[in-house]
């Protein structure tokens, strides 16, 4: 019993341990944090957003995603400054995700759930591209 309880341990420690095989972008550290901050409050935007559209301010919610993850949050992000040390590929799924949540802004504004549901669908796999294929630490 000893052994397979061993066994079996060491097989999940082996699965837990696997390769990360996701592209390593390399950035100076203040820029790591940077962009992981950023992430954070993208995710925080997504929460904030649908908590207003629970609340029914719609308006709002909008506004939420537009000035925090769609394309007018770029300046106050530095994205133009953190492109260069992205593989071309990464900064064209990083537009990609920017663009979609300014078409997800205007979807809010029209107030139909459907179709704000699919937006913010749309938007989280356009994050999800970029996280299953690279990594920065």
């Amino acid at each position: 019993m000893k052994m397979i309880t061993t066994l079996l341990f060491l097989l999940s420690f082996s699965v837990v341990q696997a390769a990360d095989t996701r592209e390593h972008v390399k950035l100076p550290s203040h820029m790591q944090s940077h962009m992981l901050g950023n992430m954070r409050d993208h995710l925080a935007a997504l929460a904030e957003a649908q908590r207003l559209i629970a609340a029914g301010k719609w308006n709002q919610a909008a506004r939420v995603i537009e000035t925090r993850i769609g394309v007018s949050s770029l300046r106050a992000h530095g994205a133009s400054h953190m492109a260069k040390f992205m593989p071309k590929p990464m900064q064209a799924l990083g537009t990609a995700m920017h663009h979609e949540a300014s078409r997800l802004a205007l979807k809010i504004e029209e107030e139909d759930p459907r179709q704000t549901f699919k937006g913010f669908s749309v938007l989280m796999q356009r994050c999800n591209a970029c996280h299953v294929r690279y990594r920065i630490r």
